[in-house]
């Protein structure tokens, strides 16, 4: 494609690699900016290294696309969308507005934002953790859900049914929070506690150009998500709600990007069924984490980070989605310690329909179950005729799987 994009990523982000390969693939020149200056991830040695926080670090990637225009500018996480706005903005490329961007990664100020566009919006209020907690818990709706204001994959979000149990919420979030060196001081003292909203979840993949929604994929979630905590683990595809269901999750999407201001790049949403409506839970300016992008290779011929980058390029790919199912499992962490082993994987593999079993944590490494954990264990993969027979497979290859987990030793200096 002969075009040159600017991919700002936060350093750890486990997109990157995909971003690069995907590039590789499309023949696209890639420049990646990120903070730190050492990388595990060989091909971004070559790239920007700068301090994202810096106020310097704008001025130095306007000069880097005025010494050689870039086509596009990519956010990878959450952290980079704002910075990503103001760069493509300054340089005259497409982009979300700031205040989108904004939107896009602060619970809080969405909800306020879909609240005033008259959306479906569950009663909510802001906890500011440097004021007495009890004054600002009267005349909450039990159940309810603690949130910090911009963490994602369900980290920090706890399902509360009294005010007991909210307390001791907001208690274990704010030590998360503590925790999080990267967050802005106002992120640690906030969070969002908002009404329960029960009913089915489901995940939509899709991509915004010119302010136009293309919806690449809505993901079933079928296990309940009810709480305490809330894993990800089945995402199944293509949807197997009725069309009139899958209609109105498109149009509310479509509704709340408009309400954000959001008119380009990659939307990744989260809703929920409930009331005879769709609920936002969430939308962010950037794709799905973790490996579960695959799945869009199903949907669409195309990897994800192929269709956000050429479409960045201005030479967007064509979709040309394949018939059947396929679904992802997360493999959740059972319970906090160190990793001994994984046993029945090749058992797992083994399973009609599954594509792949993938083991990301190696032995000695110690998992840490959600609200505080910030990863899976691994991922399976299936492609079937259905989605209910890629569902199943992905069931029946995770009960083939016996996970060792050794209880963390903590040593205590007495003397």
């Amino acid at each position: 494609m002969q075009s040159r994009i600017l991919l700002i990523t936060p350093p750890g982000s486990y997109r990157t690699f995909a971003y690069i390969e995907a590039a590789q693939s499309l023949a696209i020149d890639l420049l990646v900016a990120s903070s730190g200056r050492h990388s595990l991830v060989t091909p971004l040695v070559g790239g920007l290294h700068l301090d994202l926080d810096d106020p310097v670090a704008l001025h130095r990637l306007l000069e880097a696309g005025r010494e050689s225009p870039f086509a596009g500018v990519i956010a990878t996480d959450d952290q980079t969308v704002e910075i990503a706005s103001r760069v493509a903005e300054a340089l005259g490329l497409a982009h979300n507005p700031l205040g989108a961007a904004r939107f896009s990664r602060r619970k809080d100020l969405a909800r306020r934002c879909l609240d005033k566009a008259g959306l479906p919006v569950p009663r909510h209020r802001v906890i500011d953790l440097r004021t007495p907690l009890d004054p600002q818990l009267d005349g909450i709706d039990y159940p309810c859900v603690v949130k910090p204001l911009s963490l994602s994959a369900s980290r920090g979000v706890i399902r509360a049914d009294d005010q007991r149990q909210l307390q001791a919420a907001i208690l274990r979030v704010r030590a998360l929070l503590a925790a999080e060196a990267a967050l802005p001081s106002e992120e640690k003292d906030l969070m969002l506690v908002e009404r329960f909203i029960s009913g089915p979840e489901l995940a939509v993949e899709a991509l915004l150009h010119r302010g136009q929604l293309q919806v690449l994929a809505i993901f079933d979630k079928p296990d309940p998500m009810e709480g305490p905590f809330f894993e990800e683990t089945y995402y199944i595809t293509p949807s197997r709600h009725e069309p009139a269901v899958q209609f109105l999750i498109r149009k509310r999407l479509e509704e709340a990007c408009r309400a954000y201001g959001l008119r380009e790049g990659p939307v990744h949403a989260e809703l929920r069924l409930s009331e005879g409506d769709a609920w936002i839970m969430e939308i962010a300016s950037r794709t799905i984490g973790g490996d579960c992008a695959r799945l869009l290779r199903f949907g669409t011929g195309h990897g994800l980070e192929e269709l956000v980058l050429a479409q960045a390029a201005g030479h967007p790919l064509p979709a040309v989605p394949e018939q059947g199912g396929a679904g992802v499992l997360m493999i959740p962490i059972p319970r906090h310690g160190i990793l001994r082993r994984v046993e029945g994987v090749l058992a797992a593999r083994r399973v009609r329909f599954i594509e792949d079993v993938e083991i990301s944590r190696r032995e000695g490494y110690e998992l840490v179950p959600l609200p505080e954990g910030a990863s899976y264990l691994g991922f399976i993969f299936a492609r079937a005729p259905t989605p209910e027979q890629a569902e199943q497979a992905l069931r029946e290859a995770h009960g083939k799987l016996n996970i060792v987990v050794a209880p963390v030793m903590k040593i205590t200096d007495k003397r």
